[in-house]
C-alpha cells in the first residue's frame, strides 16, 4: 500500500503565515521609534508589505496573494489613521479571525468541512501531483468524517484562539504585546495546528484507507450513499440454476 502522505506534505509549508507577521513587526517598531506616531507605523508596515511582497512575487509567487496582503495591511493602516488608536491597526485581523472561525464551523455543520475543500483545492491544483480529486472526497464517508474532526482543530485551536487573544490584548491596548503575539500566533500557531489535525485526521480514518488523494467512492462500495450499485444487485438479485446436461 502506498505510504499515506502528511498533512503538512499537501498544505505547503510555513512561508505565508511566516510573511503575515513581518508588516504588524514593521509597524509596532515603527511606531516606537517615531514616539508612538501611528503614520510612521502605518507607513512603516506598508512598505514592509510592499517589498516582502515583490519579493515573493519576482520568486515566482503569485499576484493575488501580493494584492490582498498589501490591501489587508493597508487597510489595518488606514482604520488605526482613522480612530487614533494604534491598537486598531491588528482589528481587522481580529474580525478576519473571527469570521473564519464561524465560517469554519458552519461548513462543517452543512456537511463542507473546509480543511477537505482546502486539501481537496490543492491537490486538484497542484500539477505535479496529476491526481485532482476535488470534492470525490465527500463521497467517501471515511474521509468526511475524518475532515470534520480535523477541522474543528482550526476552528478552536487556530481562529478562536487568536480571537481571545488578540481580543483581550486590543481592549486593553497593549499595542507591544500585539505585536509580539501576532508573530507567536503566525507560523508556529499554524505548524502546530496543521501537525494537531494531522494526527486527528489520520487517527480517525481505518487502517487501511488508501489516503487522502485516494477517496473510496461508491464505486469501491463504500461510498456516502451505501454500497455501490453493481455491489447492491449481485446481492438482491436471484441466481438462476444451473442446467447440468
Amino acid at each position: 500500500m502506498e505510504k499515506r502522505e502528511s498533512l503538512g506534505e499537501v498544505l505547503g509549508g510555513r512561508r505565508g503565515a511566516l510573511d503575515a507577521s513581518i508588516p504588524p513587526v514593521a509597524f509596532v517598531v515603527g511606531w516606537l521609534a517615531a514616539h508612538q506616531s501611528i503614520g510612521i507605523g502605518a507607513a512603516a508596515a506598508v512598505v514592509a508589505s510592499v517589498l516582502l511582497g515583490t519579493y515573493r512575487l519576482v520568486r515566482g509567487g503569485n499576484v493575488a496573494a501580493l494584492v490582498v496582503s498589501v490591501a489587508m495591511v493597508s487597510a489595518g493602516a488606514l482604520i488605526a489613521l482613522h480612530t487614533g488608536r494604534a491598537q486598531d491597526f491588528f482589528l481587522i485581523r481580529l474580525m478576519s479571525n473571527a469570521a473564519s472561525a464561524l465560517l469554519w464551523a458552519a461548513s462543517i455543520v452543512i456537511r463542507w468541512p473546509l480543511l477537505g475543500v482546502v486539501v481537496g483545492f490543492v491537490v486538484d491544483w497542484d500539477k505535479s501531483w496529476r491526481l485532482g480529486r476535488k470534492t470525490r472526497w465527500r463521497k467517501d464517508p471515511d474521509l468526511l468524517r475524518a475532515y470534520g474532526r480535523a477541522s474543528w482543530v482550526w476552528v478552536l485551536l487556530q481562529y478562536t484562539l487568536r480571537v481571545v487573544v488578540w481580543g483581550l490584548l486590543w481592549w486593553a491596548g497593549e499595542v507591544v504585546a500585539l505585536g509580539v503575539v501576532t508573530v507567536v500566533l503566525s507560523w508556529p500557531l499554524v505548524a502546530l495546528t496543521v501537525a494537531v489535525s494531522g494526527v486527528v485526521l489520520f487517527r480517525s480514518l481505518p487502517k487501511d484507507h488508501p489516503g487522502l488523494r485516494h477517496p473510496r467512492t461508491s464505486s469501491d462500495g463504500r461510498g456516502a450513499d451505501g454500497p455501490s450499485t453493481s455491489t447492491a444487485a449481485n446481492q438482491t438479485a436471484p441466481v438462476a440454476p444451473s442446467v447440468e446436461k
